[in-house]
This record gives structure tokens, C-alpha cells and sequence, in this order.
């Protein structure tokens, strides 16, 4: 278990993309590469299985070989593994795998097979928390139709379950109720365009998206909100939010694998039922990168 003066959630850690090569199949060179160089660009860690990194459509096999090569590429201390699953157990399970690996901590959504009830979500927290790592929970009540509302994260904090929570709601005023009622579980940024609020009201880190292709400005950004330097902020919010709002849609995995793209790393293509941005879509991503990258904002 970590200590309380070491918590592997807090800072900048990327929700990484998963690089696919024309087939499909999972580059797992390029992966490496990646998470390599993410860290090297001030970036604190790296979030495997991540919905950004399409682990639903992931085989087991792969799934668990893309947490190994995040391992071995930057330090089990540095990587916190998606463990999402249906049920309790496989989620148990890939808690278990991540630990074996040597990572750190996990991220696990509740129940989203269904409409879990308050007691439902409760034991799947309980029963992943056996595996023996720190547990971030992640509300991602738009896609998983099950709210993690502050008063829930208080009953799961103060059951030892979770640690902190990636908050991705979208409602900042959460921030502020959480803190009441849950004073050390740590708030984490969970949504790229709601940074500089949730980065006020206190957040101790950012499970994030677009540092997967501008990693430099994006970092700049977070540590300029968390010191309060607002001058810094909110002139790189304000350019940088045209791409930060495409991790909030349907289509930003596609949006940030194209960004990867432009700016010269390597996005790819998705895996179905995924299909490839809308001309008019991937017009309007390919110009706000463009324009963040003529900026020198990487």
C-alpha cells in the first residue's frame, strides 16, 4: 500500500492512447515509446485501460500486456491501470493483475453493465479494495449512467475503499461538497475542459487526455492553475480549450488520436464500433491543434 505522503495519483497523468497499426492490432513498441516520452514531457504518470484507451475492446491478452509495457517502460510507481470490468470479480481480478505488474494504484468505474443501486456500488468497491492497492474511483456518470455523488464518495472514503476519484461530472460546485464531506479524499481532475475550475477548488491531480499530443502546454497549464497563477492559466486555458472540450464528446478518442497526429506523434486509427471523425469533425480538431502548435504551446 502507499503512504499518505505518497500518493502515485497526485499531478498529471495521462489517460493514455492506445496506438493500433493499420490492422488494428496493438503496437506495443509504440506504446512503450509513448509513455516514455509522455514522462520525459513532465508528464507524472500514465493511466492504461483507460476509456481513452478503448480497453473495452481490448482481449484479455492485450489488455493485460498494454499494463506490462506501461510498467516496464516507465516504473509500476508511475502507472495506475483502468480496471473496469462487468462484474466485481473480473474487476477484482484485473486489481490483482495491476498489482502483480507492479503498479502502484488502479482507477475502477462502478458497475456500468447496468443501473447499479447506492449498495450494489458499494460491495464492487469493497470487493476490488481486496486486491491491496489504493482504489481511484472514477464518476463518470454520462457514460456509465451510475452517479458516484459526493455523498456516496464519502460512505466508499470513509469505508477505506477509494482514495481519491476522478471526477469527470462535468458539475465543478461537486468539488466544494466533496471536501465537506470527505476532507482527505483527494479530487482529480476528470475532464480536460473543466481544469482550471476543478484546479481551484483544490484538485491534487488530472487524469487527463490531451497531454497525449501536447504534453508540454497542457502540463504547463495544470501546474500554472494548481499554483494559482492565474495570469498563466487562464491565458493557456483560453487557446488550448478549443481541443480540451473534444475529451468531453463522444468522439475524443478519435479527436486526440488525430491531434497525436498533427502534431507529429502517432494517433492511428480506432478500433469498432469506432469509426473515423466526420470530414467536418476532423476539420475543426485539425485546425485548434494547428493553431495551438503555431502558438508554441508545444
Amino acid at each position: 500500500m502507499t503512504t499518505t505522503d505518497h500518493r502515485p495519483w497526485h499531478g498529471v497523468l495521462v489517460a493514455t492512447a492506445l496506438p493500433l497499426r493499420d490492422d488494428l492490432s496493438v503496437d506495443h513498441g509504440r506504446y512503450a515509446e509513448h509513455c516514455a516520452w509522455l514522462v520525459a514531457n513532465g508528464c507524472d504518470g500514465i493511466v492504461p485501460n483507460g476509456s481513452l484507451g478503448e480497453y473495452q475492446v481490448l482481449t484479455p491478452e492485450e489488455r493485460a500486456r498494454v499494463v506490462e509495457t506501461a510498467v516496464a517502460a516507465v516504473g509500476g510507481e508511475r502507472v495506475m491501470p483502468g480496471v473496469a470490468a462487468y462484474g466485481s470479480a473480473e474487476a477484482r481480478r484485473w486489481a490483482e493483475q495491476a498489482r502483480d505488474a507492479g503498479c502502484a494504484s488502479v482507477m475502477l468505474l462502478p458497475p456500468n453493465a447496468y443501473r447499479a443501486d447506492e449498495r450494489s456500488v458499494r460491495a464492487h468497491y469493497a470487493e476490488v479494495a481486496k486486491a491491496g492497492l489504493p482504489v481511484v474511483a472514477y464518476n463518470n456518470p454520462i457514460d456509465t449512467k451510475v452517479d458516484l455523488v459526493p455523498e456516496l464518495l464519502a460512505h466508499l472514503h470513509a469505508e477505506g475503499h477509494i482514495h481519491a476519484v476522478k471526477e469527470f461530472s462535468g458539475d465543478v460546485r461537486r468539488a466544494y461538497r466533496i471536501a465537506e464531506l470527505a476532507p482527505d479524499l483527494d479530487l482529480l481532475i476528470g475532464a480536460d475542459d473543466v481544469l482550471l475550475e476543478l484546479a481551484l477548488a483544490g484538485a491534487k491531480g488530472w487524469v487527463a487526455g490531451y497531454p497525449n499530443a501536447l504534453p508540454a502546454a497542457t502540463v504547463r497549464l495544470y501546474r500554472a492553475a494548481v499554483a494559482g497563477d492565474l495570469d498563466t492559466a487562464k491565458e493557456l486555458y483560453a487557446q488550448l480549450h478549443p481541443l480540451l472540450r473534444w475529451d468531453s464528446r463522444v468522439e475524443f478518442v478519435q479527436a486526440i488520436k488525430l491531434s497525436m497526429d498533427v502534431a507529429g506523434r502517432y494517433g492511428g486509427p480506432v478500433r469498432p464500433p469506432r469509426v473515423p471523425l466526420l470530414p467536418e469533425q476532423e476539420a475543426v480538431v485539425r485546425a485548434a491543434t494547428e493553431k495551438a502548435l503555431a502558438a508554441g504551446r508545444d
